[in-house]
């Protein structure tokens, strides 16, 4: 097997298992047999495969730590440990504000609203990884429907008709985007099999 040489830097490897340290007992919502490092590595994985640089996949596997784990990670932290871009990438991903250092989130509807509007002037770096979560977040969604409807929504902390808005929200943003390709194209079509299930549910 050949070694992923340009990527396995002693950084990245240091990202890999800073984020193991910070979510390694974490799960998916609402699945518990699912380690939630899977949608980390995930999302790492698509930023790779979409061409972006080691600073969008370190991005890629931190960028729930601002929002999960603020009592044992900081911006400072990430910065002083993998860079000021790579703090940029994770704090431009996250829909908490800045001063959390947890306990009750602000509301789900007003936090989706601030991070749309962010993603609108997002540069390309930033899209690049918010697409990825997103895709995999999609993706995840997609495959939980077809199996348990719309059981799944009891999960969330927001019901079907605010999630498909958020969803869509994103199709829009995406697609407007300068620089298109796959990931774009992928999370069209993934949006659109959403929109299929949850229209034919109603």
């Amino acid at each position: 097997m050949k070694r992923a040489e340009t990527i396995a830097t002693p950084r990245f490897l240091d990202a890999l298992s800073y984020a193991m340290e910070l979510h390694g007992t974490d799960v998916r919502k609402g699945m518990p047999s699912i380690p939630y490092a899977a949608h980390l590595l995930s999302v790492c994985a698509l930023v790779l495969f979409d061409g972006g640089t080691e600073e969008e996949a370190i991005a890629g596997l931190l960028h729930d730590a601002l929002e999960d784990h603020p009592e044992t990670t900081s911006t400072r932290i990430i910065a002083e440990r993998f860079g000021e871009e790579v703090r940029a990438l994770v704090e431009a991903c996250s829909d908490t504000p800045p001063d959390y250092r947890g306990g009750p989130k602000p509301p789900w509807k007003g936090r989706k609203a601030a991070y749309l509007s962010r993603l609108e002037t997002a540069g390309p770096k930033e899209r690049r990884v918010s697409l990825a979560d997103k895709l995999d977040n999609a993706r995840c969604l997609v495959a939980d429907y077809h199996t348990q409807g719309d059981l799944l929504w009891s999960r969330f902390n927001a019901g079907k008709e605010d999630q498909l808005w958020f969803y869509r929200s994103l199709k829009e943003i995406f697609g407007a985007a300068k620089g298109g390709g796959f990931l774009v194209e992928e999370f069209q079509r993934t949006v659109s099999e959403m929109e299929r299930l949850i229209d034919g549910s109603r």
